[in-house]
Order: structure tokens, then C-alpha cells, then sequence
């Protein structure tokens, strides 16, 4: 059976990210051609990619720019048959801090790689986000489910979103739009609530959160990569949308307590009124409905919680001079 992705020209956004380089790191061992395009910084920093293997790193192209350049953007994409849009500011709380920086990267980097896709007839997988959807109307959550525009954040990638359904509509791009719920995983950053816990707990003797209450579905980050992979090669199913979730939720609390079991420890937990949304932008609950991926792209999450937090904490442990402990991350 032929390798449908050897020497596949592949463009990856977003490369050096917590998701992205995964992404990367599997395409190559798949045997594709990937550029993967990293925000540049006078350090020329490689994000998480500084960690793949040697073998894997000298197989790649890197391109460095930014993704509100659309010539730099247009650059990458010249040849790919198939562009990965990771790129984006993810950050929530940084989006009430500083909005039009994250607008700006985030439909206007993504109107960049549209137009790039439509000049050179890539194919694109766009990456979306479960707040979109805001608190959940009804559960689960389908990806029929009204978006709603809690915060800076949400709102540019619904913008993102819709530009994409836009250029799929009006100029045939050939679109597909993943929308991952909390993935989670080695190499995540503490602004997401899991790595923030385990940091907390490994090191001190109080974590400090925000909302307990709220309702999250984690989904680990190789079945997040693997849903990508699959609706790359996939046929038939541009222009559709794919909520990629475990099916399952458990609040902070509970997900605290969880992980405390795992690392054999029990701080206790203190409320940081710092780390709370505004009341209004507050996303209570987030459940996935995630058959039409497991229907039309054949994809089902295979790492249980339980397990998927356990490498996790493993990973962490191994690498805690990367976080700031004690530090709130926006």
C-alpha cells in the first residue's frame, strides 16, 4: 500500500505551538515534505520544535515570519499542496489585555492564508476552537450549536471561522475546519487550567485557580494530532466543521482532585480572583457531541484521562525549569 503523505508538500502555521509541533513531528515521520512556519523573534526561537529529535528537525523546512504578513504567508505556502493553520494568539486572558493584537493575528493571519490557499489552490485544515460555542446551550455540543463571542478570543475565531466558510463558498477553497476541545498534553504551556495544577502541585503546598465549577472536555493531544492527520487525507469533506472531543466533562474540582491522586499529593486549593473570567464571559460548560469525526473522518480519542495526565505530569516533572512556578501565565 502506497504512503499517501511521502514527499507531500505540507505547510504547517503555527509549528512551533503545543499542537503544532506534534503535528509536525508526525507528518515527518510520515515522510512529508514540511515547511513549518514559526513567528519570528530576533532569537529566531523554535517554540516547542526545539524538543523534536535531531533527525526530525534537519528534516524540516523552517520559514519564520508573521502571519499578518501576507507576503511572508504567501511565501510558505508557494508549492504546499496541503496547509495546517495553527497559527494563532490562544490566549483568553491576553485577549482582554490586548484585543486588536489578537484580531489582528487571528483573522486577519488566517484572511492571509486563506488568500495564499486560493492563489495556489492548497487544500487547507483550519483550526478552530471549542469557545467558539461559548457556554453550552444545550449538551452536547454539535457542531450546529449557535456561536457565541464571550471574550476577545472567541470572537476572532469565530471571525476566523466564518472567513473560512466565506472563501470555501465564494472561491471553492478546499476548507476544513477542525475545532478541538481543551486538548491537553506533554509540552503545554501553564495558561492552559492542567498544566497550571500540576505545576502548582508538584511545587507547592496551595494551588491557586480560578472558576471550580466550571465544566471542560479534555481531549490528549496525540488524539487531537491524529484527527488532523486524518482529515488531511481524508476525501469528500471540505467545507465541513468536526468537533474533536472526548464526549465526556469534569469540572476543575474534580479534574484538581484527580491530579493531586496521580502526583501522591494533596495542597490544598485556594481561589485566585485574578484567574476568574468576567462573569459575562465565563465558559461554564463545554461538552462535545464528536460523532460526525468519529463518523466521516473515522477517529475516536484512545487515551482515557486517567492515562493521558499521567504522561503529562511525567513530561512536566521533567521539564519545570520551562515554567514560571507561582506566576500567573496569561
Amino acid at each position: 500500500m502506497s504512503n499517501p503523505w511521502q514527499n507531500r508538500p505540507v505547510l504547517v502555521t503555527g509549528a512551533g505551538g503545543f499542537i503544532g509541533s506534534r503535528l509536525t513531528e508526525m507528518l515527518v515521520q510520515r515522510g512529508a515534505q514540511v515547511r513549518a512556519f514559526v513567528r519570528y523573534t530576533s532569537r529566531s526561537e523554535l517554540g516547542l520544535l526545539r524538543f523534536l529529535p535531531p533527525a526530525i528537525l534537519s528534516d524540516l523546512q523552517l520559514i519564520f515570519g508573521d502571519l499578518r504578513d501576507a507576503d511572508a504567508v504567501e511565501h510558505a505556502a508557494k508549492g504546499a499542496d496541503l496547509v495546517y493553520h495553527l497559527g494563532a494568539l490562544i490566549s483568553i486572558p491576553y485577549s482582554y489585555l490586548h484585543p486588536v493584537e489578537v484580531v489582528q493575528t487571528n483573522i486577519l493571519g488566517t484572511l492571509n492564508v486563506l488568500q495564499a490557499c486560493r492563489k495556489f489552490d492548497c487544500r487547507l485544515i483550519h483550526t478552530s476552537s471549542s469557545e467558539v460555542y461559548g457556554t453550552a446551550l444545550q449538551v452536547p455540543i454539535d457542531e450546529s450549536h449557535p456561536l457565541q463571542g464571550q471574550s476577545p478570543y472567541s470572537a476572532s475565531k469565530i471571525g476566523a471561522d466564518k472567513l473560512v466558510e466565506s472563501y470555501y463558498r465564494s472561491f471553492g477553497v478546499r476548507a476544513v475546519t477542525i475545532r478541538p476541545f481543551n486538548t491537553y498534553g506533554p509540552g503545554q504551556s501553564a495558561r492552559a487550567v492542567i498544566p497550571t495544577i500540576i505545576t502548582q502541585a508538584l511545587t507547592e503546598q496551595t494551588v491557586f485557580l480560578g472558576n471550580l465549577d466550571a465544566l471542560r472536555d479534555f481531549t490528549y493531544l496525540d488524539d487531537t494530532v491524529d484527527a488532523f492527520l486524518k482529515a488531511g487525507q481524508a476525501e469528500g469533506i471540505d467545507g465541513e466543521t468536526f468537533n474533536l472531543g472526548s464526549g465526556s466533562e469534569i469540572s476543575i474540582r474534580e479534574l484538581a482532585t484527580l491530579i493531586f491522586d496521580l502526583i501522591g499529593t494533596k495542597p490544598a486549593v485556594e481561589i485566585d480572583y485574578e484567574r476568574m473570567r468576567p462573569a459575562l464571559s465565563e465558559v461554564q460548560r463545554l461538552l462535545a457531541d464528536n460523532r460526525k469525526a468519529r463518523q466521516a473522518l473515522d477517529w475516536s480519542p484512545q487515551v482515557d484521562l486517567r492515562e493521558g495526565l499521567t504522561h503529562t505530569i511525567e513530561w512536566i516533572h521533567k521539564h519545570l525549569d520551562l515554567y514560571h512556578i507561582g506566576h500567573y501565565e496569561r
